[in-house]
């Protein structure tokens, strides 16, 4: 306020120059919005529009006519208050320019990378939260080292579908879920936003909760005081914003990199074998046991939200979008940053499954019952409901910790108790801190995608704060009825985490189908869009999540030892949905290619009017020179 006022006053000896430059008399640091609406008016060089996705606005920065600067604006805020309300919540990180007499080479720059460095790590969460976590560790614990190829390829395909969704967002300047709302008929563009939405909360579930059991490793707290606090802290990365959006990158990277420390101590406390690890990650071997954990750890790891956030991310950094090198470069780098972040995530992940695979492991557990279980130490407090028949363990098995091993269900309930009695307390510890790590920062990242989501699919003008409050309390209800439901019956809470997994795997094709659609549409990409190679890719791998996702829904659906119904009504009604889950995305197919065939039409019939009119001033012009050496003769 005091800032205002100070500018107010210097504007009041300014009469003239404010009634006709209303831009001129606030100080450059000042930054003023307006509408994205305007985005395509004329440049008259009073000031630099930015093109941005329309969710977001456009950013004018004016020259101060006398160069004076007012005191105490912090980060281009007026106050605490304007922050809250500001409508992009971050500003725009310039990228240095390699042909401005810095040496640098001319393929590859740090000092370029460096500046397109954070969006990857945010995005790159998804890939860490809780279920991914609970993934890992049921992967090790069920299946030893046998499927790390899956969760390895798993990662590359998530990889190439964020490089699909970063280009999407750097080359048109506009986000995933307005290019739906664009492209796609409204009936369509709603259900796209209803799924998005649903996958949103389905994951805000797993996150909130093990953030919860987080909480109650290190304090002891109760699941749902460990849910409330993490459901309410996620207001915090509204201060990181008022901060730059730099400082909330650098936020998020010290919390992978607080995971990395926990997990890798606790791998390297358990040890590995380096040979059967590496088979195991370079050779595709496939057991009975094992199908059903693999094709749930590709729907944990490419979460459909996921997509839609990394594509407005990339939108954070200043780029000339005439210039199609400059496009090049932000491509090119946008894809190196997201495959060190996903690099390092898949080490994370590794680290877990080789953890809990020279802990819990059991060949025996996993493959001689109807589903698979771990050799787990049955003095961890393993809920009686995760223990299979101790009189049918194993000797292989009854024999492990110290004659107390018995085959039984794991999941993050049970992991930490399950750690402290193979490795000791401090394994309990570690674990639970690098899980508290994983469960904030994924809340934050899942509620920065719900706020880019509803703004792109509905164009929702409210204040950031509001907007934030609208997505927690979406995804808090759930979170707390499923805390509360689980607070006495942790087994329940670890089946609901495998349901939970099928709905991401489920909701997939809604994200990956409009995104390989869009970035296919030369109307939309230009000469930026994908190639062949990448198309053939990006159909196959989406026919191959259809397959998986009618593979995972029927193994789940009917097998009577899942927490299913065993009736025939149940059978039925699964039918129907996968019958109806088809026809929709059939028609998305069908919505979308239409869509982007209008654009190429519009695109078409744009080229041919400017064509005409350039041949109608040529002719003009030809008559002209005409007249002019008809009379000089």
């Amino acid at each position: 306020s005091f800032c205002f006022d100070q500018v107010a006053t210097q504007a009041e000896s300014r009469t003239d120059a404010f009634m006709t430059t209303p831009f001129h008399w606030i100080p450059q640091q000042l930054r003023i919005f307006r509408p994205d609406k305007d985005r395509d008016e004329d440049r008259d060089g009073q000031g630099l529009e930015l093109s941005q996705s329309s969710h977001q606005a456009s950013l004018v920065e004016s020259d101060d006519m006398d160069g004076h600067d007012s005191p105490f604006v912090l980060g281009g805020h007026r106050t605490v208050a304007d922050a809250l309300n500001h409508e992009r919540m971050d500003e725009e990180v310039d990228v240095p320019d390699e042909d401005d007499g810095v040496a640098a080479p001319r393929f590859f720059s740090f000092r370029t990378l460096w500046a397109y460095t954070g969006p990857g790590w945010l995005m790159s969460m998804a890939y860490l939260d809780p279920g991914n976590l609970e993934a890992d560790l049921q992967q090790g614990a069920y299946c030893g080292y046998q499927i790390l190829w899956v969760l390895f390829w798993s990662t590359v395909l998530g990889w190439l579908l964020q490089v699909m969704a970063a280009s999407l967002g750097v080359v048109t300047g506009r986000d995933l879920a307005t290019h739906c709302r664009e492209r796609f008929s409204r009936p369509v563009s709603i259900a796209l936003w209803m799924m998005t939405e649903l996958a949103i909360i389905g994951s805000d579930i797993q996150e909130v909760v093990g953030s919860a059991i987080a909480f109650k490793l290190l304090f002891g707290l109760p699941l749902w005081a460990g849910t409330l606090i993490t459901g309410l802290d996620t207001f915090t990365f509204l201060l990181f914003h008022y901060f730059g959006i730099r400082k909330l990158e650098a936020f998020f990277c010290t919390l992978i990199f607080m995971m990395c420390i926990c997990f890798f101590i606790n791998w390297g406390i358990a040890g590995s074998d380096t040979e059967a690890f590496m088979f195991g990650l370079v050779v595709p071997t496939l057991n009975d046991y094992t199908v059903l954990q693999a094709v749930a750890t590709v729907g944990a790891v490419i979460m459909p939200h996921n997509i839609f956030l990394h594509s407005a991310l990339v939108l954070s950094r200043r780029i000339d979008r005439e210039n199609p090198a400059k496009i090049r470069e932000a491509i090119k780098y946008n894809a190196i940053e997201s495959a060190i972040a996903l690099i390092v995530s898949f080490f994370i992940n590794a680290a877990i499954v080789v953890t809990f695979q020279r802990g819990f492991f059991n060949r025996e557990c996993s493959s001689n019952f109807d589903r698979n279980y771990a050799c787990l130490d049955s003095r961890a407090g393993i809920p009686d409901g995760n223990v299979f028949d101790p009189t049918q363990t194993p000797s292989s098995c009854a024999s492990r910790f110290g004659g107390h091993g018995v085959c039984a269900e794991i999941g993050l309930s049970s992991a930490g108790d399950a750690l402290k009695q193979f490795l000791g307390d401090a394994a309990k510890y570690i674990w639970g801190f690098g899980l508290l790590a994983s469960g904030q920062a994924s809340t934050m990242t899942g509620t920065y995608a719900g706020q880019f989501v509803m703004q792109g699919f509905l164009q929702i003008q409210v204040a950031p704060w509001l907007r934030t409050m609208i997505t927690r309390s979406v995804a808090l209800g759930p979170a707390v009825a499923v805390a509360l439901a689980t607070a006495h019956s942790p087994d329940l809470g670890d089946e609901l985490g495998e349901w939970l997994n099928i709905l991401q795997s489920v909701q997939l094709p809604f994200a990956l189908l409009p995104v390989l659609m869009l970035t296919s549409a030369p109307a939309i990409m230009g000469q930026f869009t994908n190639r062949l190679t990448l198309k053939i890719i990006g159909w196959t791998a989406a026919i191959g999540v259809f397959a998986v996702n009618v593979y995972l829904v029927v193994s789940f659906c009917f097998d009577a030892t899942n927490p299913v119904p065993d009736a025939d009504w149940f059978r039925a009604i699964v039918i129907v949905f996968l019958v109806i889950y088809f026809i929709f995305i059939a028609y998305v197919v069908y919505d979308g290619l239409k869509g982007t065939r209008k654009s190429e039409d519009a695109r078409a019939d744009a080229t041919n009017s400017v064509g005409t009119e350039n041949r109608l001033m040529g002719d003009f012009g030809a008559d002209e020179d005409q007249e002019v050496v008809e009379i000089t003769g």
